[in-house]
Parts: C-alpha cells; structure tokens; sequence
C-alpha cells in the first residue's frame, strides 16, 4: 500500500472536483449498479496518471455538454478492497491502473487501459472521453 501522504494529495485532484471516493465494494456496487451513467476513474500514482489521465478525466468534465451521472473513483495500492471490486466490474478486461471506464446502467459501456493512456496528451484523452460521453450520457 502507498502511503497516505503521498496518495491523499493525488486522490484530492479528482475528489476536489466532484468525484466520489469510493473506498469499499460496497460503495462501488452502489454506484455503479444504479440507473444512469457513472465514470469511474482507477487513478495511480505513476506518472501517466499524473500527466494524462487525471488532467485528461478533468477536462473531458469540464468541457463536456453531456455528463454521466456520477463520477467516481478509487486508487490503485491504496483503496485496495474497492479496487478490486471496480476490476471485478471490468471483467474481462485485465486490471490496469490508471483507467477509465464508463457504465450505463450498470453495464461498461467504454474503457480506457492504462496503454491508451500512456505516451497519448491529456487532451486527447478529453475528446475521447466526451466523444464516449455524448454516446451514452444524453
């Protein structure tokens, strides 16, 4: 497990702009098996998190004319147990931290593996992100 204080300030960048924290299987069973449409981002603490991911998730939310209903996240070596309930959710895709997946209904209907995110500009990362948004969050 990472320590609190190097993960605290790197969760407080998506928690600080209306992200649930989801921290136990429970919590994510709730969110994601609601109606509508829920982002659920497993953030990281590795350097595309930090360069793309994160700032590529804040843009897509913050340019966006359709949202999904919630947005949600947990992190990688530190909310363990919903981790592994977020990755049990995926199936089939193989765990990967960062990544971004989006429900609807409580179904995946989009996934981003941590190999789109790598190497690829925050920026488009957002126009994938709002492209998959007005797909499904209207």
């Amino acid at each position: 497990m990472y320590p609190a204080e190097i993960v605290l300030p790197m969760k407080a960048e998506l928690t600080e702009n209306g992200f649930l924290d989801l921290t136990s299987a429970s919590e994510v069973d709730s969110a994601i098996q609601n109606e509508g449409t829920v982002l659920v981002v497993l953030n990281s603490v590795c350097g595309c998190a930090a360069g793309a991911c994160r700032p590529g998730v804040l843009m897509a939310v913050s340019n966006a004319k359709n949202l999904p209903t919630r947005l949600a996240t947990s992190f990688a070596g530190f909310d363990v147990e919903a981790v592994n309930k977020v990755r049990e959710h995926l199936l089939p895709y193989p765990p990967s931290s960062p990544a971004i997946a989006l429900f609807k209904d409580g179904h995946l209907v989009s996934m981003v593996e941590r190999h789109q995110i790598e190497g690829r500009p925050a920026q488009v990362i957002a126009q994938h992100l709002i492209s998959e948004f007005d797909k499904y969050c209207n």
